[in-house]
This record gives C-alpha cells, structure tokens and sequence, in this order.
C-alpha cells in the first residue's frame, strides 16, 4: 500500500473525475433504462388491459350462452305437466308408473338437446322418491345421498333462483373429476310448493372451454365464487382451493370500476382484471404474471447488456482524453507545487491550450512575485538601517554637559589624572555611538566601552553602586551589536537604586548551546511585573541618559537583526532586584552580521 499511495496521490484529480464521470455515466443509464422499462410497462398494462377486458367479454359471453340453455331447460322441464306428474305422484299400478315414465322419458329427450353441445347431464328428483339420471356415471352420487346433500341444501335455502355451486369429490375416489353443478328447485306455480329438483351438471374441464383458449403460460383466467372459493381454473390443482386476498381484489375492480389492478398474489407480482357474472354469482378473473408478460415485451437482459456495452466504450473513448488533459495538469501542479518550498522558478508550459494558458498566468505571476520580493527586501533593509541608524545616532547632550561639567570640577580641584582619565572615557563613548551601524563590537571591546561609562558615573555619582563583570574567556571574541548591554546598565544605575541608596549591579557574558547569553542583575528596588510578566520598566527619569535608546528597543533591535528567537527578558520582584536577560547569537565574524 505505501508502493502504490504516492503514485495514486499523484493521481487524486483523474481518479475523481473519473469515478464522478463513470458514475454519472451509469446512473444516467439506469434512470434511462428504469424510465423505459416503467414507460413499456405502463403501455403494455394500458394496451394489456384493454385487450384483456374484450377477452374477459367474449369469455362472459360464451358463459351466458351456456346459462341461457341451462334457464331454457329449467324452465321447459318446471313447464312440463309429464315431469311434474312422474316427480309427484305417489307409485299406482306397475303399467301407470310405466307410461308416466316413458312421457318424462320422451320430455326430456327433448328438452336436453340444449345443453348436449356443451356435454352437460340432467338429473331430477323428486319427492316422492322417484330420479331420472341418464348419465350415471357423470353423477356419482346416490339419490338418497343427493336429497341429503349440501348442493340441495343451499338451492332450497334460495328456491326461486338458479344457482350454480362446485362439487368436489372426496380425494379417495379415483378418477372423480370436479363438477359445476346448476340446481333448480321445482315448484308448482300456483302453491309454490316444492315437488323435486333439477341438478345440470357438467365436467369442470369441459366448463373451463369457454375460456381454455384465452390462456397462456403467466395468463390465468379463473372463477371465484362469493366466499372466494376457485369453482373453475386453468390451474387444476386450485380448484377447489380458497383465495380471499384475489376475491377481494376482483371484488376492488368491480366496485371501482377499475380498468385493472396491481397486486401481489399467491407470491407474484400480477396485474388482475375482473368482471362479475351476476347469473352464476361467480367472479371471472384474469391474473397475469407481471414479471413475465413484461419480460416478453421487454426484453430486460437484452436492455441491460446493450446499455453496459455502450457505457463501456464510451468510457473506452474518454478514458485516454481525460487521462492526457489530467496529466498535463497534473505536471503542471507538481511544477506550482515548489512553491511552496520557496522555489520562484518559471515551469515548463505544455499540455492543453487551457493548460498552457494557465501556464503562462502562472509564469507572469512568478516574475511579478519575484519583483515585488526583490523590491520588499531592498525596502525593508532600508528602513532597518534608518531605524539602527536612529537609534544609535542620539547621544544625550546633557549626558555632555554634565560629564564636561564634572571634568571642570576636577580640573578645578587639581585632579589633572582623574579629569584625563574621565575625558579619555568620554571620547572611547563618542568613538562607539558615532561609528559606522554595520559594525560589530567584541565582547572585549564591548568590556571597554561599559567601564568608560561605569568610570563616568562613579566620577558623577559616586561609588555607592558598584559594578561587576563576569565573563567567560572563550566568549570575548564574539561579536554583538553595538550597544545592546549598556541601555541595561543604565537604567540599573538611575532607575533600581530609588529607595535603596547602595547596591551592586552584576554583568555576566557566557555561551549556552548555540546562543551567546548576557546578563545585567542588580539588587535595587526591583519591580511589580503584573500578570503578564517580562513587562519592561519605564525610563522616564529626570536624570539625563547617555543616550536616547530605551531598554525597550535595544530588545526590539535584537528582533529586526536576528529574529524572533533573540531577544530580552526581564525578571524583577519589589525589594528583590532585577535580573535581564539578553539573547543573541554567536557571531565569530563582524561580517556575519546582517541588517
């Protein structure tokens, strides 16, 4: 991984648009191929539905056709005065029950010519005890049986209507298919008292023809019953079965009057259309598999590849331009990148004519940058030798005129040695103040320069305050700027010894590490530094100075020289003294000195 990170960090920007444009690629391409599949689909239901709503039409027909001649026959056979007398007289002489069964017989031959196109079979009873079933073997249940059954049960609960229920046979009876039975109950018409029944019955496959070649696989078509129950299915193994999630959703279209519905049944996703058939008390049902029909409209995996194909070579075709102008720019910030790293160097211009004009901009800016550095340096080295220049360029003129003062005195007093001394003091001063500010002093001669102004004060003031140095003997041939101690010294000399009358004020010059540290330390009044410490005392003082450098600049004149890692620090508690401390690199060379 650490092999591969610097390489792909080189290349972020390509694997970013890359990835933003791969996958802009593919998310336009799965909308497109959501939004015409839902496109297709949504047609295919609206075209599906209309078609499928003609087909459940001409299925209700041809239901109605078969019902039409089931009401026919009910009707001529409750018509007919032959079947009445046979299902309701009682049993006379042998020859009457013959005729009486020969005229029923010949009835219904003609009556059930109606229904033969369909393969269905008559069965009545009457009761009295007498049945004329034709087919025995369509109807396998005895006449005692059948008076007792639930078929019967549920045509006398509704006399006056036809009605149509499934009889399923017991699982154990082999080779029994299912039956649509109609029952009719046969009453007289004045008294409207029952003497028999009618049962039409008919095969389930021979029923399911009336819709058998509307099917198709994922294309169901079947008969609900008002407790949900499949009375008729192309599925054989439903029929019987009980589906009250699909009764109510047929029942949803029929309310609604809905052109179809969406639904989830028995596991699918299915589009269910519906229409009641109020003669039956059936609901006629068309399921269709949605995913299937769809699929055959659609052709989804087809869809799919061509769509990955033509991402792939449109990412083919892009990858190579978008590598090309990444890597143009890629160099191109690599090149700006140096920079950072104060390198004001021209980069090469290559690549893209938007690559080169930035270029360009970029080459324009180094050269106006490196103007504009060129003239900041020479403005700051400027102001840094007239701010120096200022403050080493003020010498105190009553600092003079006191000092001349006291050489007067002494010549007065016939201290000849003593006034000499004190003049050839003053001129080493003037000599240091006045000379050139580029230049540096020793350590050694920065020594002489403190004692001429420790020996001028004690001519003035006495010796009551007495100095001391202590200095290391490898550091006197270092150099420092001029004038960097002796701001220190004085303000010991008339700001420390205020309440104090005596004291003494240390000076101390060695090396620590790589800086060359100074010391000024009295045990004068000391001062308050607050909370924020390392706070420089005030110079005001009615006492003239040698010169007008404040303890204040000299640290900020280390700063400008040497910078923020130089400098002052002051320490100072009441009654205690004072303790500052200079910072200041070690110079070997005068001329290793910059301003």
């Amino acid at each position: 991984m650490r092999l591969f990170w610097p390489q792909f960090r080189h290349h972020r920007l390509f694997m970013k648009i890359f990835s933003v444009l791969v996958i802009s690629i593919v998310l336009v391409t799965l909308l497109t191929l959501t939004i015409t599949i839902r496109m297709s689909e949504r047609l295919f239901m609206e075209t599906f539905s209309i078609t499928n709503s003609k087909v459940l039409s001409q299925i209700k027909q041809n239901f109605e056709s078969y019902h039409n001649a089931v009401v026919n026959l009910s009707f001529s056979v409750s018509q007919s005065g032959a079947i009445r007398s046979f299902l309701s007289e009682e049993d006379t002489t042998s020859l009457e029950v013959v005729r009486s069964y020969f005229g029923m017989q010949q009835m219904m031959k003609r009556y059930r010519t109606a229904i033969d196109p369909y393969g269905a079979a008559i069965t009545i009873l009457g009761n009295n005890g007498r049945a004329y079933t034709p087919e025995q073997t369509l109807w396998p249940v005895m006449k005692e049986e059948l008076l007792r059954h639930p078929l019967t049960d549920h045509a006398l609960a509704e006399p006056r209507r036809l009605s149509y229920q499934l009889y399923t046979p017991d699982k154990a009876a082999a080779g029994e298919e299912p039956l649509i039975v109609a029952t009719k109950v046969l009453m007289e018409r004045t008294s409207d008292e029952v003497y028999g029944m009618l049962y039409v019955t008919i095969r389930e496959q021979d029923f399911n023809q009336f819709y058998r070649s509307f099917t198709s696989k994922g294309n169901q078509v079947m008969l609900l019953d008002e407790s949900g129950r499949i009375v008729s299915s192309d599925q054989r193994e439903l029929i019987g079965s009980f589906s009250p999630e699909l009764l109510q959703h047929a029942q949803k279209v029929e309310q609604q009057q809905l052109d179809y519905l969406e639904a989830r049944v028995m596991g699918k996703d299915s589009i269910v259309l519906s229409q009641h058939l109020p003669s039956y008390g059936f609901y006629l049902v068309n399921l269709i598999d949605k995913q299937y029909a769809v699929g055959q409209v659609v052709n989804v995996k087809a869809v799919v590849l061509t769509s990955m194909g033509v991402v792939l070579v449109a990412l083919i075709i892009l990858f190579p331009i978008i590598r090309n102008m990444i890597k143009s720019l890629t160099r191109l910030v690599r090149q700006m990148s140096n920079l950072t790293k104060n390198n004001f160097n021209k980069i090469n211009v290559s690549g893209s004519y938007e690559i080169q004009e930035l270029g360009r901009a970029f080459n324009y800016m180094v050269d106006e940058l490196q103007d504009h550095m060129r003239q900041l340096v020479t403005t700051q080295q400027e102001q840094r030798r007239s701010e120096l220049a200022a403050l080493q360029s003020q010498i105190n003129p009553h600092f003079l005129y006191n000092t001349l003062a006291s050489v007067k005195i002494l010549v007065q007093q016939g201290s000849k040695e003593k006034a000499a001394d004190t003049i050839n003091a003053l001129i080493s001063l003037l000599h240091n103040s006045i000379g050139n500010i580029r230049e540096t002093n020793t350590v050694e001669q920065e020594l002489e320069q403190l004692r001429s102004y420790v020996f001028i004060n004690h001519i003035r003031y006495g010796e009551r305050i007495r100095v001391h140095f202590f200095v290391s003997p490898d550091c006197t041939s270092y150099h420092l700027p001029k004038l960097i101690i002796q701001p220190f010294i004085e303000n010991a000399f008339f700001h420390a010894f205020i309440q104090k009358t005596e004291g003494y004020i240390h000076v101390m010059i060695a090396q620590e590490g790589q800086m060359l540290v100074c010391e000024v330390v009295d045990n004068g009044d000391g001062f308050e530094q607050g909370e924020k410490g390392n706070k420089l005392p005030s110079s005001m003082s009615n006492r003239q100075l040698f010169s007008g450098i404040g303890i204040r600049n000299v640290h900020d004149r280390i700063t400008l020289l040497y910078g923020d890692s130089y400098g002052v620090k002051i320490m100072s508690q009441p009654g205690e003294g004072t303790r500052v401390r200079i910072w200041l690199p070690v110079i070997t060379d005068k001329n290793n000195t910059s301003i």
